[in-house]
């Protein structure tokens, strides 16, 4: 997955992977393990059963294991990244990233294996006999020639799919790429001119698929270091030697005249613009070069402005990327029990990638990629990574192909069915809260960061900037400067910092805060103490008068303590009743908790406005709202005495005709589920489990929050502010510096949100 203009400290790089537990991945059990009936059942004696069963029909283990969505992520640490051969120990980090990649794009479960050896076939024989552990293998980051006849050989000896993305990925992407260039400039594969510039893996794979799908042998140049490779060289092995044709340019420069097509798979600088003046008209450039391209988009614009442009990176169009289609064409595979992963499944998932970039584009996805892939065309041949659709597109398309072209152990009857239970493995929440990111990237904000000297919030800082979402303005002391230094910042004093003491801004601060509180008790010179000496004041002054477009604040005093702060200085919005809400994030569920920050008591008008506003934010958070007034009672038993303003709320969400779900009072296990809700309360409204919980108060809310948050970590965030005139968000004490960069581009997105409105 190629990120290349996003940037960090090699601090914040060690940090991520260290933290708390090291590495990026982990084993959780399915099933319950807490008694010890659980015990008995899970290992001895209980286990025997599905031993036996297995024993007898092997079929049985993806019925009674994990098998079936379990993929290998094995590598001998060859050819790292662009880093060469660093060893398979030093592989661990990238194959545990690309474990990490299956289950957060298609939830396949994945392990990493690196084998220690460089010997073909000692490294072969190691992974043939996991075959029993194992739906699928992914070969990663191994070298050429070797990774061809590894899995060349794995794939005759083994009955499972064996895919080699460092190969395949790429081909099936830029395949897809391609089909919609020629679509475009009105050509058909089998006449296209194709130069290809590099002869490694990713290179030799693109050119076998390409003529799979149509584009003539003879119409295909190949080049690796020394040239073009033709039927006369003698120092090409068998691989490079398959491709070779009967021509007379001798040169990458001779090949390209004429040439319709150019795939990059080689080196920074190696397409020069001349070159690209002499290819036919509307050429169709793949630089692909990672992460320095053939040649920059800009300059193969300014030679040819009719060309067709991809690159590798994220920060030009037609991002050529993999995690388009490794993880979707294993969940295919791995739905239908695939004994391989053929041509026809890659030419279907490259097909679907095409189709799916003709496609109307998401308002969401459109929004997040700062307008750019509004619809088919030059700058869109390739879908956006985070298309939530990705999933449903391409795995039911690879697991047609498998199903056809005779590799499937299992069928798939209705596939209507099939895409909907596609659309359901995926939480709607994570896709959003990625396009966010996007979004922000595309429109980038000025972000004040009030505690600007704790290590923490200078880490967001950096991370924040440094990733592109927009330009962090930190409020802190003179030594902000050697403190970002001594973090690794080449460049310390190209931050903003301003200075709550000396700012020239300290004076339109403090007119600020007085002129708002000057009938309220406070001395001009009292506003001046608070200005001079507390940063939200400062920070919160400097919002209001636009210095910044959001600000974030909390990690030195309690939560409350911080927003009453900011509530002095930034009003509420209109007829809005400020409050918090949490994000609970359980695998492919997400659920919303409010009022988990403001009102300790709220009357009926306040938890139906809460209530409202929750449903809005959920609609944002890519979910359907449903909304459960929660209570230790469900409808009226036990009997309650605190339960008439939750009550009152439902009939005044009523008087409103909302446009969403809601019910209560109940208790969280029925409205979490719909089973109950069916069996014991079918007069429930509620059409699902409940995604919303409003709580009847803030002590219920807030513990609940924190519970959660201990026992489930990163999966609880928040509690994020609604209902302030102006975009703050108020961290936890306890929120790491991925925590504050969340924060920050969720109050940078609202910020832009709000813009657009105005």
């Amino acid at each position: 997955m190629s990120e290349s203009n996003i940037k960090f400290t090699e601090k914040e790089a060690l940090d991520f992977h260290s933290q708390g537990r090291p590495g990026k991945i982990e084993i959780v059990a399915s099933k319950p393990m807490a008694t010890q009936r659980d015990l008995s059942l899970a290992y001895s004696p209980g286990v025997a059963v599905p031993v036996r069963a297995i024993a007898a029909n092997p079929t049985c283990a993806y019925d009674f294991t994990a098998k079936g969505n379990l993929v290998a992520v094995i590598s001998n640490g060859t050819a790292i990244l662009g880093l060469g051969n660093l060893g398979a120990l030093a592989s661990k980090p990238v194959m545990e990233g690309k474990a990490v990649l299956f289950k957060r794009f298609a939830d396949v479960d994945s392990i990493d294996l690196e084998v220690a050896t460089e010997d073909c076939d000692k490294f072969i024989e190691a992974v043939a006999l996991l075959e029993p552990s194992f739906g699928g293998i992914n070969l990663e980051d191994i070298a050429a020639p070797e990774c061809f006849v590894i899995e060349q050989t794995l794939r005759e000896r083994m009955k499972i799919p064996v895919f080699h993305d460092d190969q395949h990925g790429t081909a099936i992407i830029t395949a897809a790429g391609l089909i919609n260039a020629c679509l475009l400039t009105g050509r058909k594969l089998g006449d296209i001119k194709v130069v290809v510039n590099g002869a490694g893996a990713a290179a030799i794979a693109c050119t076998e698929l390409i003529k799979a799908m149509g584009v003539r042998g003879d119409h295909v140049i190949m080049c690796d270091r020394k040239g073009v490779i033709h039927n006369d060289r003698s120092d090409v092995d068998q691989w490079k030697s398959a491709h070779a044709v009967e021509t007379e340019a001798r040169t990458l420069e001779e090949a390209l005249v004429g040439a319709d097509v150019f795939l990059g798979l080689s080196a920074a600088g190696a397409l020069k613009p001349a070159m690209v003046k002499a290819m036919a008209d509307q050429p169709i450039i793949f630089a692909m070069a990672n992460p320095d391209p053939e040649i920059w988009p800009p300059d193969a614009t300014a030679a040819r402005p009719d060309a067709i442009i991809a690159t590798g990176r994220s920060d030009f169009p037609n991002q050529v990327n993999n995690v388009l289609g490794f993880p979707f064409i294993f969940r295919g595979a791995l739905d239908v029990r695939a004994t391989a992963i053929n041509d026809a499944m890659k030419i279907a998932a490259a097909e679907a990638l095409a189709q799916l970039a003709r496609e109307p584009v998401p308002e969401e996805v459109a929004a997040a990629y700062g307008g750019r892939t509004h619809s088919f065309g030059r700058d869109y041949i390739i879908p956006a990574p985070f298309d939530p659709r990705l999933m449903e597109v391409v795995a039911s398309a690879v697991a047609e192909a498998a199903i056809a072209s005779g590799v499937a152990q299992k069928q798939i009857e209705n596939f209507d069915v099939y895409r909907q239970q596609l659309r359901a493995r995926l939480n709607p929440t994570v896709s959003v809260l990625s396009l966010a990111y996007e979004a922000v990237k595309a429109s980038p904000k000025r972000v004040l960061f009030a505690e600007g000297e704790e290590p923490n919030v200078l880490s967001a800082a950096i991370a924040f900037r440094e990733a592109g979402y927009g330009t962090p303005v930190l409020v802190g002391r003179e030594d902000v400067y050697d403190r970002l230094k001594a973090m690794g910042v080449d460049d310390p004093h190209s931050y903003e910092v301003l200075n709550s003491r000396n700012s020239p801004l300290v004076g339109r601060a403090v007119d600020y805060i007085y002129a708002k509180s000057q009938r309220h008790g406070l001395l001009r010179r009292e506003v001046e103490r608070m200005v001079n000496q507390d940063r939200n004041f400062f920070a919160a002054a400097m919002l209001a008068l636009g210095e910044a477009d959001a600000m974030i604040t909390g990690t030195t005093r309690p939560f409350s303590q911080s927003l009453r702060q900011v509530r002095q200085v930034i009003e509420d919005e209109k007829d809005a009743v400020p409050f918090g809400i949490n994000v609970i994030v359980a695998g492919n569920r997400t659920v919303l908790i409010a009022d988990t920050a403001v009102t300790e008591r709220p009357d009926a008008r306040q938890l139906a406005a809460i209530a409202m506003r929750s449903a809005g934010f959920a609609r944002r958070m890519g979910l359907e709202p449903r909304v459960a007034f929660v209570s230790y009672t469900t409808f009226g038993n036990p009997p309650g005495t605190h339960i008439d303003e939750l009550r009152d709320a439902v009939k005044l969400l009523d008087e409103f005709n909302c446009d969403f779900e809601y019910e209560g009072e109940m208790g969280p296990d029925v409205a979490l589920s719909h089973d109950m809700q069916r069996r014991f309360y079918p007069f429930s409204r509620l059409t699902g489990a409940a995604n919303i919980l409003v709580m009847p108060g803030l002590q219920s809310a807030n513990l609940s929050a924190k519970l959660l948050k201990n026992l489930g970590g990163e999966n609880v965030l928040g509690p994020f502010i609604l209902g302030l005139e102006l975009p703050v968000q108020i961290a936890p004490m306890t929120a790491s510096a991925s925590d504050l960069v969340t924060l920050a581009v969720l109050a940078a997105g609202s910020a832009r949100e709000r813009r657009k409105k105005a």
